[in-house]
């Protein structure tokens, strides 16, 4: 019987965009970061078991931080804390003082300010600074209220550029591992992930970092896909249900149920915000074909603007018209504008757009801008489709794939059934916000307060 492994490993301080083509040394593939990331708190690795690629989760306890000393600096209206390993953090009165831990000021049942904002003094000052027993920094302000904070809150809230990263780090988990044709997609046990709290974090995590994670041993019937999504929260409800059921359709409101070649795409840009994760799960394979083959979206277009800028540009600023139509769920009328690639203020890809069958004959720009997105759209689909770039996979009974639809690009070959054998596959929607959420409760729960 396969079973997940889990260990403990030390973490490199310093992980390089430039890293090598091994840097993901547990995908065996040309894994590397998206970008740099100095000590996340979690990293996957992964061994062999059994010929199969399994996943394992490492985390790095945080060493605890004490209080040397503390002190106002009045002037510039900031606390400065020194820590015992030499260290230095600066943290401004308002901040503080918005921030009081206090029953009065947090709700701590719920985590939550109660503090009003219309009650904040954003010009108050400090009146002591104090190093308490028990190693917190407690103060007191002019109106002789009194906040005390513990080291370690304070030192992950530092505002250092560095602890500002490692803490967006600890909550989003930003950092992606690229891949191409090389990738051996994690694998993990279905019925694991569902029962045991480190399968399902060491999925999540790879989920996340890697984009894409396959689940064997699935029973063959409907409802999986519901019942893995309780794993999480709870499925999206889109104008095709909550589940949908991927077969050949007569009078077909999706190309999906058609017998035809599916391009590489990624679903519902007809919405404003497509759905973040995707479950595809096999209950019958057709007799001949039906391959599925899915690329890095993110890999491919930082190819995209290392090898073509310009036309990057075009697909990181022109919004492109999409539309969805017919009767599923209910009737619908989908209509959304999006760009191909969705960068992120720091310039970082953070969602690609793309469904060549749903994109609509409106197209929304000038007509001298015409032939140049199409140039521009024409060199990314030829770089997804390079086959160095594309992983091609074929699902089997009980097979379940949960993949980054803001991330993944996927396709399928064309296939022949049989009447007594017709090809199914069951699919559902949940979106990032749940999945993420789900993956810090896991992660507290397994490792506690990191």
């Amino acid at each position: 019987m396969w079973k997940s492994t889990f260990v403990r490993c030390a973490l490199p301080a310093l992980l390089q965009r430039s890293s090598s083509v091994t840097a993901c040394q547990a995908l065996r593939a040309r894994g590397r970061l998206g970008s740099p990331a100095v000590s996340p708190p979690c990293f996957l690795t992964s061994m062999q078991l059994r010929g199969q690629q399994t996943l394992v989760s490492a985390s790095l306890a945080m060493a605890r931080h004490g209080v040397r000393q503390a002190r106002a600096l009045h002037k510039e209206r900031l606390v400065e804390v020194e820590w015992e390993d030499g260290g230095q953090s600066l943290y401004p009165f308002t901040w503080l003082r918005d921030n009081c831990q206090c029953p009065l000021c947090t709700l701590q049942s719920a985590e939550a300010r109660s503090l009003l904002l219309s009650d904040l003094d954003i010009h108050t000052g400090v009146e002591t600074v104090q190093i308490t027993d028990s190693n917190k920094v407690s103060i007191v302000w002019p109106d002789q209220h009194t906040s005390v904070f513990d080291a370690e809150w304070l030192r992950k809230r530092c505002f250092s550029s560095a602890a500002r990263q490692a803490m967006q780090e600890e909550l989003f988990i930003n950092e992606r591992y690229y891949w191409d044709s090389k990738l051996r997609i994690p694998t993990a046990d279905f019925h694991e992930v569902l029962h045991d709290d480190k399968a399902a974090l060491a999925w999540l995590l790879a989920l996340r970092r890697v984009g894409i994670v396959y689940l064997k041993g699935a029973p063959t019937t409907r409802g999986q896909v519901a019942r893995l999504s309780e794993r999480i929260g709870y499925l999206r409800l889109t104008f095709y249900g909550h589940t949908w059921q991927v077969q050949d359709k007569p009078m077909a409101n999706n190309v999906a149920y058609t017998s035809g070649k599916l391009s590489l795409h990624t679903d519902y840009p007809a919405l404003h915000f497509p759905p973040g994760v995707q479950f595809l799960h096999c209950i019958n394979q057709a007799d001949e074909g039906g391959e599925s083959e899915v690329v890095d979206g993110f890999h491919m277009a930082e190819q995209l603007q290392k090898e073509d800028p310009g036309a990057f540009g075009t697909l990181t600023s022109l919004r492109v018209d999409f539309k969805d139509t017919g009767t599923d769920y209910c009737d619908f009328m989908v209509q959304s504008k999006n760009r191909i690639i969705d960068v992120d203020s720091e310039g970082r890809v953070c969602r690609i757009n793309f469904n060549n069958a749903t994109r609509d004959s409106v197209l929304d720009v000038p007509v001298e801008q015409v032939q140049p997105f199409y140039r521009a759209l024409k060199a990314y689909v030829d770089i997804m489709n390079r086959p160095e770039n594309v992983v091609t996979y074929r699902m089997e009974p009980g097979d379940l794939v949960t993949f980054d639809n803001w991330r993944l690009l996927h396709g399928r070959r064309s296939y022949v059934s049989s009447p007594d054998r017709l090809r199914h596959l069951e699919g559902a929607y949940l979106d990032w916000d749940e999945v993420m959420s789900r993956l810090r409760v896991l992660r507290k729960s397994v490792h506690g307060e990191m």
